[in-house]
């Protein structure tokens, strides 16, 4: 296996071959175009049908002050949200300004880039939450549905504009045309700024400010890392020859899940807590109240938090350990997860029956698509969850989100968690360049109700949830999942795989080998569809795991594929070796032989009961019984992908623990990373003829 790094000069020159050709081979949608490598066209491109129409000479103006002609009429595969010289002049009427040469080059770079996405978007395939692809100013067009004037049924974008019914889904050789109503703005302030300017959120922002917290949300980008010194990095996973890329630069990003004004109103009157809200003052002490009552439950016998509550010092809300610090900061997540739509795996069309529309890989119908993300209150998460099985839905809404929600009617579970709301009023900014915000109508917290049952559970993270740069990144989860790459693909017509140099992802250590993120693919044995992996010779990885709810003993497991093609490796915890090194190219037949049988499904309770106790004593578990393949097969059945426990530890939740993997192999070979999961004892160790949840 051979892993090459080529330099910026060769990058390009190689680029500029294989395009020449791609209008012939490639499929799919660019996310990242670049016009001086593309081939031009000769039936009418984006940039024809601009210049063509008098009706839309202002936008036209715009696109060739900023450049951006050349594009436009050269392969690509383009989104144009396209507004008329009437938009336009609206536009201008609300800056104040008095023609449309009046805009500077900057200006037009701007408002161009804001109405051109580098992948091809049909009404249809509009779905309420974000494009998946942002726009040439590196922003993520927000999608709603309604109805116009005429009651027509419209695709509205960033809440305020939407697309022409009568006009929509006007194609031209390299991608489609979408009329819009109005201009699309997009602000450039930071999350802090956007709450700042909401008058329905204030008693939060006053809180976010008097705890400091609000400084953390001005973060945009980390300077210190270029992209542009990483070439290309050629590898085979499997059988499949690949190429990976570094990310073009590194941004912070956050997410807050927020109760509006009234909902706090609300809750302190539940509480017999009273607020003055003319009084920043009363304002801030109710929520402390709330927040002391939700937090010494869980926190009470903590001696950092005992020291921050005292009478003398509870009004120091920049500490750590203040209750109201540790309310706010539990509210935010350490990345931007785009959209609404992605804050729970992506949902995906074109599975068979009775799955045709699930998200990626998981039966919905058994099993509620969740992941877990770590929050700003230190060693903690935050759980999302859309609700997709019927017979649990217990009064929520089906397909909504929910924050800290487990309902299991059969085992008398019934937290429901907090709804999330998909959108906020169309005067407010909901994003920024740095994050975004969301309503939701209960109050939450890491209180004991969260800690104690919602996470007494087999916390499964999909490995890319682990590190936040790929959320923030829209690196997660992108692409086309149903269009595989037929060789080394330089145009990356149906997504991306990255490499990630060390550094760039906080809390990881790369001392060999390569860290490889695989985008998702529909036909492969991953769960959400894409895997992380180990490649090349010497591969060494340290990284810290995510944080567990509460002391006691955990199995910490691995998800993946095992096959022929995989490497050995021996994992550490906390720097110990854990066992005899993993032999990823085993497979469960060749560990069961005999007793190995691919009809799961078919089996009695007792059997299933019999099989677990089997695989658990040997330190393995079957695929979860909620994961599916596009081909219809199930994880469950299959011999390849299954759970292999790491280890079972004590875990202290006060202190960072690390797991290293670092490869024992004698040729260079790969280690697949798919989803961890995160097992207590009171999980894990069922009674004797019991059996732990398949899904």
């Amino acid at each position: 296996m051979k892993y090459l790094r080529f330099s910026n000069l060769l990058k390009s020159a190689f680029v500029t071959m294989v395009c020449a050709v791609a209008v012939l081979l490639a499929q799919g949608c660019s996310d990242d175009p670049a016009a001086e490598h593309y081939y031009t066209f000769t039936g009418e491109t984006m940039s024809d049908y601009i210049n063509s129409r008098p009706q839309y000479s202002h936008f036209a103006y715009i696109v060739k002050q900023a450049g951006l002609n050349d594009l436009l009429s050269s392969y690509g595969h383009y989104t144009c949200f396209l507004p008329d010289n009437e938009a336009v002049k609206t536009y201008l009427k609300e800056k104040g300004i008095g023609s449309i040469e009046k805009l500077s080059k900057n200006e037009c770079d701007t408002l161009a880039r804001t109405h051109l996405v580098g992948n091809i978007y049909t009404t249809n395939s509009m779905n309420d939450g974000t494009l998946n692809t942002a726009n040439m100013n590196n922003r993520y067009i927000q999608i709603t549905h309604g109805l116009d004037s005429a009651s027509n049924s419209v695709v509205f974008l960033n809440r305020s504009a939407y697309i022409i019914y009568a006009e929509q889904d006007d194609s031209v050789v390299n991608g489609i045309v979408q009329p819009v109503n109005k201009v699309l703005e997009m602000t450039n302030s930071s999350l802090g700024d956007i709450l700042r300017t909401n008058q329905r959120v204030s008693m939060f922002y006053q809180a976010l400010q008097a705890t400091g917290l609000i400084d953390t949300l001005y973060k945009v980008r980390d300077d210190s890392y270029d992209g542009a010194l990483y070439g290309y990095q050629e590898y085979s996973s499997h059988n499949h020859p690949e190429v990976a890329v570094a990310p073009d630069e590194k941004r912070y990003g956050f997410t807050a899940f927020i109760e509006p004004n009234d909902v706090y109103l609300r809750t302190l009157t539940e509480n017999g807590i009273d607020v003055d809200t003319t009084s920043a003052k009363s304002v801030l002490s109710a929520l402390y109240k709330l927040a002391l009552k939700l937090y010494e439950p869980t926190y009470g016998n903590d001696e950092d938090f005992k020291q921050a509550n005292k009478d003398n010092n509870k009004e120091n809300y920049s500490h750590r350990w203040n209750a109201l610090n540790m309310f706010v900061a539990y509210h935010i997540l350490n990345r931007d997860c785009i959209g609404w739509n992605l804050l729970t795996p992506r949902e995906l069309s074109g599975f068979p029956s009775p799955y045709n529309t699930t998200a990626i890989m998981i039966k919905k119908n058994l099993m509620n698509p969740c992941d877990w993300y770590e929050t700003l209150l230190p060693r903690t998460m935050m759980k999302i969850e859309q609700a997709t099985v019927y017979g649990d839905l217990d009064g929520d809404t089906q397909y909504d989100r929910y924050i800290n929600r487990r309902v299991k009617l059969d085992d008398n579970i019934r937290v429901h968690g907090a709804y999330i709301s998909p959108t906020i009023e169309s005067n407010y900014v909901q994003d920024g360049p740095n994050g975004r915000y969301f309503y939701i109508n209960k109050v939450i917290a890491f209180d004991y109700d969260t800690q104690n049952i919602v996470f007494n559970d087999n916390i499964r993270m999909d490995m890319s949830t682990i590190f936040p740069e790929l959320m923030t990144m829209n690196i997660r989860l992108n692409g086309d999942p149903t269009k595989d790459d037929g060789s080394r693909d330089y145009t990356f017509a149906n997504g991306k795989n990255y490499y990630f140099p060390q550094g760039f992802l906080d809390n990881v250590n790369i001392q060999g080998g390569f860290f490889v993120y695989r985008r998702p693919h529909w036909n492969f044995d991953c769960y959400e569809g894409d895997e992380m992996n180990l490649i090349g010779d010497g591969y060494d990885i340290t990284f810290r795991l995510p944080p567990v709810p509460f002391e006691g003993d955990y199995q910490i497991r691995l998800g993946a594929a095992f096959i022929e093609t995989r490497g050995i490796a021996q994992i550490y915890f906390d720097g110990k070796p854990q066992g005899i090194p993993i032999d990823m190219t085993k497979n469960l037949q060749d560990i069961l032989g005999t007793k190995w049988t691919s009809n799961w499904v078919g089996m009695s309770d007792d059997d299933k009961a019999a099989d677990q106790k089997i695989l658990k004593n040997l330190g393995y578990y079957r695929g979860p019984y909620g994961a599916i393949h596009q081909n219809n097969s199930e994880f469950v059945n299959s011999k390849y992908t299954f759970r292999k426990v790491l280890c079972t530890v004590h875990i202290n939740p006060k202190t960072d623990h690390y797991l290293r993997i670092r490869s024992t192999s004698s040729q260079g070979t790969e280690f697949m990373l798919d989803y961890l999961e995160l097992v207590p004892k009171s999980v894990y160790d069922v009674m004797a003829g019991k059996m732990e949840s398949p899904l």
